[in-house]
């Protein structure tokens, strides 16, 4: 069982997502990616707040929607864990919404597929 900072997130403030699904698409990424696992302490929420800047409120919307979707569990005296046995949808499925918003660019900007795949594999590799 770890325990995690609120280091751990970040937030865009010129993103048109709001901070609470940033927050919420982080902790599921996170534990997609096995960065968080089962049992692992999330930060408190006024922690986190006082990291990043933002109200409260907005940190405890996006636990109390992560603690509903089954993803977190709350424990008395302990905080937010990363709850056992469930975890999100597959990596692959995390990474539509984003892919599909720079497909959407792509058509708007009328580059041909071609061309965006391999800008797209250059941005991999050079991420090795």
């Amino acid at each position: 069982m770890a325990t995690h900072t609120a280091a751990l997130f970040s937030i865009a403030t010129g993103s048109s997502d709001p901070i609470y699904r940033q927050l919420i698409e982080q902790v599921r990424r996170f534990i997609a990616a096995a960065v968080l696992k089962p049992g692992d302490i999330l930060p408190s929420v006024r922690e986190v707040a006082l990291a990043l800047a933002v109200n409260p409120m907005t940190v405890s919307k996006a636990y109390n929607m992560l603690e509903t979707e089954g993803l977190l569990s709350r424990a008395r005296g302990v905080g937010m864990l990363v709850a056992e046995g469930k975890s999100p949808q597959g990596r692959e499925k995390l990474l539509i919404p984003t892919l599909e918003r720079a497909a959407a660019e792509a058509r708007q900007l009328e580059l041909d597929p071609e061309t965006v795949l391999q800008l797209f594999a250059k941005i991999l590799g050079e991420n090795k």
